[in-house]
């Protein structure tokens, strides 16, 4: 998946010359926590965020300075050094970038004009979604040997037994020699399914039959 597929496309947007007051009341008013600030058309100059103002704002002790605060443009609070991502980013690329700069947002550019922007919601909405978390279904762990087919040959299970597969995720064991399947599957009962697979000689982390709970 590519992030032009799930950045935000309706931007709001504000320019270095706006003021802090504006800043804030345009988050307020869209319930958002970042704004891209543009210039030139949509040239990226920075990007102002709710902990940008909260950071420069004056302390509790300097009240009388609030309205001058407020009234400051917002190129003197706003951050300039911006990371950036492109439309055609693989999404999981970008996720880890958010993750290692600490950053709540990420500005998408194509030629060097603002198209898109994208923060972490978008990001938990389409884990979500990616992992059929939004659907009825059952969730199954599986318990594997780390070696090549085995997803094939635990999937092959779920065919027997007629049962549509909405997402699979993999993820290593603290054992490297196992790996862990994560199912989510279109059925309420899975008994039988989890019958079978231990009948095979899976090992099942997830559900816990009443008979095996010990």
């Amino acid at each position: 998946m590519i992030v032009k597929q799930i950045m935000n496309q309706n931007v709001i947007s504000l320019h270095p010359n706006d003021t802090i007051r504006q800043a804030l009341e345009t988050m307020s008013k869209n319930k958002i926590r970042h704004i891209p600030i543009v210039e030139d058309g949509d040239k990226l100059a920075g990007v102002i965020t709710e902990r940008d103002v909260k950071d420069a704002s004056p302390s509790i002790f300097q009240l009388n300075l609030k309205e001058d605060f407020l009234n400051k443009e917002i190129k003197h609070v706003m951050t300039k050094d911006v990371i950036t991502g492109h439309p055609l980013d693989f999404v999981e690329e970008i996720a880890a970038t958010i993750i290692e700069n600490k950053i709540g947002c990420l500005p998408i550019l194509h030629r060097g004009s603002l198209v898109g922007l994208l923060t972490e919601s978008d990001l938990l909405q389409t884990f979500v979604r990616l992992t059929g978390g939004d659907q009825p279904a059952s969730h199954l762990e599986v318990k594997v040997p780390n070696k090549a087919g085995m997803l094939a040959e635990v999937s092959s299970i779920f065919c027997e037994h007629k049962v549509n597969i909405s997402s699979v995720l993999v993820y290593p064991d603290t054992d490297p020699t196992f790996k862990i399947l994560v199912f989510r599957v279109q059925t309420m009962n899975v008994t039988s399914i989890v019958n079978n697979l231990q009948h095979e000689g899976y090992d099942i982390l997830w559900p816990i039959l009443p008979e095996n709970i010990q």
